[in-house]
């Protein structure tokens, strides 16, 4: 197949959930010509607490049903699958094009006045080795707070953005970091930036909060560019949803998050492989 014949493919984006909408957003923003697949692994969400030998596993599995819709481009919108899995997919599958997530430590270390970052992410990324790596090369002089925020992910699958918990788990992480005089907020979860109203409610003129989003639509764009497989269309894109959970659920939430309507298909996971529900692609 030809680039031409390629650069009408859609644009695969993947999360473990609704995650990665706020990255499809950015992208959409980006890219408005483009077709997109979005999968969020909702039967499997959250992510951040399982195996590196689960993260690969489920990753490489979605990557294959990425490719049998004959995708041009995975975005891998999702910290946690990244950090497990982004060097082994393109290991397993050098002929694919991946864009995956990296925490932003480095924009956050350059703009800090105090030299204090705060750094809100799943227990996978922050014992990866692309965190660690990040660290040690933008990061030196920085002094770095982490904090998990137990919980939030799946309060924001809830769709509970600014209920009494998800405050208080906000609160939980970033009262202590403020304490200690964080500037800069890093959103190290595709999740994270559906609550930057309520973490801007609690830091205030504090510090700023870095969404890595656009950045990863530009780097998308920039990528599409090199390989010459841009869209040339005018008119809007089409958009899929799929998920391994409910449909109605996704699709809700996409419509309530990003304004995005459009019908969500269900897949079941069998035997390792994601299929159709209803066996019809």
């Amino acid at each position: 197949m030809t680039k031409q014949e390629r650069q009408n493919d859609p644009i695969a984006v993947y999360d473990s959930g609704v995650g990665g909408l706020s990255v499809l957003r950015a992208l959409l923003e980006q890219l408005p010509y483009e077709n997109f697949l979005y999968f969020g692994d909702q039967a499997n969400v959250p992510y951040g607490d399982r195996s590196l030998h689960e993260l690969r596993d489920l990753a490489e599995s979605v990557t294959q049903f990425f490719i049998a819709q004959k995708v041009k481009i995975i975005v891998i919108a999702c910290n946690t699958a990244s950090a497990a899995a982004l060097k082994y997919l393109r290991e397993i599958y050098p002929d694919q094009v991946f864009v995956g997530m990296e925490p932003a430590v480095k924009p956050a270390a350059e703009q800090t006045h105090t030299h204090k970052v705060g750094v809100l992410a799943t227990p996978s990324t922050l014992h990866g080795e692309l965190y660690a790596s990040v660290v040690e090369r933008f990061a030196a002089g920085v002094e770095i707070f982490q904090s998990t925020c137990p919980g939030l992910v799946a309060q924001i699958e809830k769709g509970n953005l600014d209920g009494e918990e998800t405050l208080q788990i906000l609160h939980d992480a970033l009262d202590p970091m403020l304490t200690e005089g964080v500037d800069s907020i890093v959103l190290a979860c595709t999740h994270f930036p559906f609550v930057i109203p309520q973490i801007e409610e609690i830091v205030g003129d504090r510090a700023t909060v870095i969404d890595p989003a656009p950045a990863i639509a530009r780097q998308t764009a920039r990528v599409l560019k090199q390989y010459e497989l841009l869209n040339p269309q005018t008119l809007a894109g089409s958009r899929a949803l799929y998920t391994s959970g409910n449909g109605a659920d996704l699709q809700g939430m996409a419509e309530r998050l990003i304004g995005l309507k459009s019908t969500a298909h269900e897949l079941d996971w069998h035997n390792g492989q994601l299929i159709s529900r209803n066996s019809v692609w």
